[in-house]
């Protein structure tokens, strides 16, 4: 009879978060939707569809410019949120984030050094982002493999970091030699993160990498409770846990490096997101993977729509998550530590 009942409880646990994944998805359908309707365009608010299809401009910048925006913005938001749940499930690290391997730091150097000696052109600032941020997690393996401290997540861990430092540093160094007139305010902008310039050319570029990093996430999530569990345990319940998980990483890395060569650094997606799937679906991954997914969506579209609504000029939208993002951690981890101390 306990057993019957557990199981019971069980089933009735997952088709519990089955719902709340469903009713996300629709509402992030909606949002889309309303989000699509919603600028300052022909008066600050909802355009009407009657309006829509009387007028030529509205048509276009709805279809032009507003639609591959929002469609990039939530890959965004799913590729940082996802990204970053792999991460901390995988390292058993709670405040790491998909940047953390220097893949965000080594998009950041790369645009830069494509700003100040290359081209500002727009192709090749996102085609050298993309580079050195493939480029980070490649220089984070190497080192880790040479690290003699630790295990392999402890190492790659730390070879993340010092490659993350290294990075920010040349940033730095290129803001330097840069012409204050012209070249330092697009890096500057370009390091505060922003939508405003996306088109359906950079939506298409980053498409194919977005959607086929997310597709081998969303199929492996089955195992990603297992591969986070030590390496002889992995072994015994049939993974090959080095291997699996350096494919889970790639997977992981490789949606993030598309996104923040036409994004910018967008911070604080990959790291609070997963806290919240968490709360809301539990720790197996099957549930809060794609619930992650589906709240960074919700997420960095609201921000996208505050954004390009709030003012009369774009907000850029790196600011606009690190201050919401922060103030969510804040909340809720001060809640989960007054819970803490009362027990």
């Amino acid at each position: 009879m306990g057993d019957t009942r557990a199981l019971a409880a069980v089933q009735a646990s997952s088709l519990h978060r089955q719902r709340m994944l469903w009713a996300l998805g629709v509402g992030l359908l909606a949002l889309l939707w309303i989000s699509l309707l919603l600028g300052r365009y022909p008066s600050p608010g909802l355009l009407s569809p009657e309006r829509l299809s009387s007028d030529e401009l509205a048509e276009r910048l709805v279809f032009q410019l507003r639609l591959p925006r929002l469609l990039t913005a939530l890959l965004l938001g799913m590729s940082l949120s996802a990204a970053g749940l792999v991460f901390q499930l995988l390292f058993g690290n709670p405040l790491v984030e998909p940047g953390f391997l220097g893949v965000s730091q080594g998009a950041a150097f790369g645009a830069a050094l494509a700003i100040v000696f290359f081209s500002s052109s727009a192709l090749i600032v996102q085609a050298n982002a993309a580079v050195f941020a493939l480029a980070g997690l490649g220089f984070s393996y190497l080192l880790a493999r040479r690290l003699r401290y630790g295990g392999w997540i402890l190492r790659l861990i730390l070879a993340g970091i010092a490659v993350s430092a290294l990075f920010s540093a040349g940033v730095g160094l290129l803001k330097i030699l840069a012409d204050p007139l012209s070249q330092l305010p697009e890096i500057t902008f370009w390091l505060l993160g922003g939508l405003a310039s996306l088109t359906w050319p950079k939506f298409l570029s980053i498409l194919p990498f977005s959607l086929l990093g997310l597709a081998l996430l969303l199929l492996y999530r089955w195992r990603l409770n297992l591969l986070a569990l030590n390496d002889e345990i992995a072994f015994s319940l049939g993974a090959a846990p080095h291997r699996e998980r350096a494919l889970v990483i790639v997977a992981a890395v490789l949606p993030t490096a598309a996104l923040t060569s036409v994004a910018g650094m967008v911070g604080w997606v990959g790291l609070i997101i997963p806290h919240l799937a968490r709360r809301l679906f539990g720790a197996e991954a099957r549930f809060s993977l794609p619930g992650a997914m589906l709240i960074g969506g919700w997420f960095v579209i609201l921000c996208d729509n505050l954004a390009r609504t709030l003012l009369n000029g774009e907000i850029p939208l790196g600011i606009l998550t690190s201050l919401i993002g922060a103030v969510a951690f804040l909340v809720l981890f001060g809640f989960q530590g007054k819970q803490w101390q009362q027990r």
